[in-house]
């Protein structure tokens, strides 16, 4: 998850033939389908590499610009208000002329809260940040699922992998969905370590269960690595991950995970343990396009080394970038 703002324009979910409805819907079910990793059964896409940009200005046109110059052709959504009706205009077409998606609008609020009238608040503004994001085409809006924890709003907790849990994010999301209606973006949840969804089975059993086609799936492989087993085999992880929620897959943060002190840390890509061959050959080996969004780094500097150890590990791979 991102403290800066995010966004991203969705389209419906393409029609498929029957055996690929049949086979997506005996994955839902649990059943054993097992196709190939995406990395090793398509032709590699362009990557599309986004994160933040720290140029002081709001000029949409100089802030797509921007992005280019920096080699991104993703981006989060820049500052503006659902009401500004001119400026998210002036946002779309800006970063289109540029061929820069918007890739996410972030809404980073506890959709669980305890507390009753921070909930309610919390929804609503969740509800605005899609209606933001499907007006500036956004690929999707994204936020947690939340947490039952008193006075962490992503903090652990039992309950979080309750069946309460499960029925009541299953609850929230589909009123948010269906109080914007999206037809061009899509509205998903950041995986998690201490709450769900954790894993990509889980995440199919929200897919299932919210049943909404503006529903789609957001990927941050470093939030999983919870296990000293998911950390030395996370080659295996990132497959399993893409080839479960492949189609449904919008968005994708891209950092690293390293032991620290007995515990995991998060760390700038290329500092850390994950496999980012994997993860680079399956982000864009997906039959949609799906940004990779740097994330959670402190400096302008730490960016600038993730974004080179990226564009440079497209580069070895003979990835082009977007």
């Amino acid at each position: 998850m991102t403290s800066l703002q995010n966004t991203n324009p969705q389209t419906p979910m393409p029609s498929v033939s029957r055996r690929r409805f049949l086979q997506a819907s005996a994955v839902l079910a649990g059943g054993a389908i097992l196709p190939r990793a995406f990395a090793h059964s398509r032709k590699s896409k362009a990557l599309r590499l986004g994160g933040p940009i720290f140029l002081k200005s709001d000029d949409p046109d100089e802030l797509a610009r921007e992005h280019r110059r920096l080699q991104y052709s993703a981006a989060y959504v820049p500052k503006v208000d659902l009401n500004d009706s001119a400026r998210i205009r002036a946002i779309e077409k800006a970063f289109a002329a540029q061929n820069v998606v918007i890739a996410e609008v972030g809404a980073w609020v506890n959709m669980l809260d305890t507390d009753p009238e921070k909930r309610r608040k919390n929804l609503a503004y969740v509800t605005e940040r899609l209606a933001l994001a499907e007006a500036v085409g956004a690929l999707t809006c994204v936020d947690i699922a939340g947490s039952f924890n008193p006075t962490d709003w992503a903090g652990p907790d039992a309950r979080n992998l309750s069946d309460e849990f499960f029925e009541a994010t299953v609850e929230n999301c589909r009123k948010v969905i269906d109080a914007v209606k999206p037809k061009r973006t899509r509205f998903a949840l950041e995986m998690m370590g201490w709450s769900l969804p954790d894993s990509a089975d889980s995440y199919l059993k929200f897919i299932k269960a919210i049943n909404r086609p503006a529903f789609g799936a957001h990927i941050d492989i470093a939030n999983i690595v919870n296990t000293p087993g998911r950390y030395y085999q996370n080659t295996a992880l990132i497959n399993e991950t893409f080839r479960k929620l492949g189609r449904w897959i919008v968005s994708a943060h891209a950092k690293d995970i390293v032991g620290k002190d007995g515990h995991f840390a998060e760390t700038a890509p290329g500092r850390g343990g994950l496999d980012y061959t994997a993860y680079l050959r399956n982000v864009t080996a997906l039959p949609q396009a799906v940004p990779l969004m740097l994330e959670h780094l402190s400096t302008p500097e730490a960016y600038d080394e993730a974004r080179q150890f990226m564009i440079r590990k497209a580069n070895e791979l003979q990835i082009p970038l977007g």
